[in-house]
């Protein structure tokens, strides 16, 4: 196994769940906002899983994503 190469995988694929998953947080909530579902100061939990198929690795991350 190349070490190298292999951290350049993981950050990349790390890139791409954040930027996708910030994208995908914004529009729920601007729909939400726009329906009434939410008035623009809570809190919203949120949960993180990460799993790795061929490893058995399931990793859950939970956190708050504040509003306001």
């Amino acid at each position: 196994m190349n070490q190298d190469t292999f951290n350049i995988e993981i950050r990349k694929f790390l890139k791409l769940v954040g930027v996708t998953s910030q994208r995908e947080i914004e529009k729920a909530v601007e729909e939400a906002l726009a329906a009434g579902q939410l008035k623009g100061g809570e809190t919203l939990s949120a949960r993180m899983v990460l799993t790795i198929e061929g490893l058995g690795v399931v990793h859950e991350i939970k956190g708050g994503i504040a509003l306001e």
